[in-house]
């Protein structure tokens, strides 16, 4: 059973300034849970769960000395960031990341990608196609978000998530071809496929900072044949990587 400081602190954990100064978020649902339990870069600090759920993974949880708390549906509700709540909510330690060495051949870069849903498509998309490292400028949505983290459905354990400066970052990365999604950019089946590099994905309605797009940049396009003005960026993105990589 919760008691009243558990579910404050819970809900507390929806706003970023809260899971910024507490490094913890929350996660829910069986499958993020599960990915999560079996990552070892992921430190779950308590869990709250039906107990249907408790009893099928109650082993799993000691074995890892993860405390737990068996909740109602009722309880469930109060604590929840979805609609429909699903068996179990999480309490996870956020993450700490080092942004100076890219672990897998591809980078990408996200410039002010600010719904929330996009971004955690975007993770998961990253992570389908193998690439472990994203950098999003600061003005991007938080990864920690509860609707991103939801949209990732487990990626998080994967996917490596760092936040900083673009303009600075790019000048750093230049042992690697940075290709930018733009509207005015060369087709990208005429664009020869580097064996790795960095790609850089634009705001939704704005695309990307002028600023970023440098004589070293690379500008693609995928060709369109109908009447839309644009792609969303999580789709854009999933088609760039395809090809890529």
């Amino acid at each position: 059973m919760l008691v009243k400081s558990q579910v404050k602190y819970i809900q507390s954990l929806s706003q970023k300034k809260f899971r910024d100064e507490i490094g913890e978020f929350t996660a829910e649902g069986p499958k993020i849970i599960n990915e999560f339990l079996a990552a070892p870069n992921i430190q779950i600090k308590e869990v709250f769960a039906l107990a249907s759920w408790i009893e099928e993974h109650e082993n799993a949880l000691k074995t890892a000395a993860i405390p737990f708390t068996e909740v109602s549906h009722q309880e469930l509700e109060r604590i929840s960031q979805l609609q429909t709540p699903a068996e179990v909510l999480a309490i996870v330690k956020k993450p700490v990341f080092n942004a100076d060495k890219p672990v897998s051949p591809w980078i990408l870069i996200l410039d002010t990608i600010q719904d929330p849903g996009n971004l955690g498509t975007i993770i998961r998309t990253a992570d389908w196609f193998g690439i472990t490292d994203i950098v999003a400028s600061p003005q991007t949505a938080d990864y920690l978000n509860p609707k991103v983290v939801q949209a990732t459905m487990g990626s998080l354990s994967r996917v490596r998530i760092i936040y900083t400066p673009l303009e600075s970052y790019i000048d750093q990365i230049k042992d690697r071809p940075i290709l930018a999604a733009h509207l005015n950019g060369s087709p990208l089946q005429s664009i020869q496929k580097p064996e790795k590099g960095a790609l850089i994905i634009g705001n939704e309605s704005k695309g990307i900072d002028a600023n970023l797009i440098t004589d070293k940049v690379v500008k693609i396009t995928i060709p369109a044949k109908g009447g839309a003005e644009s792609l969303n960026a999580a789709v854009a993105t999933g088609i760039l990587l395809s090809h890529l990589t």
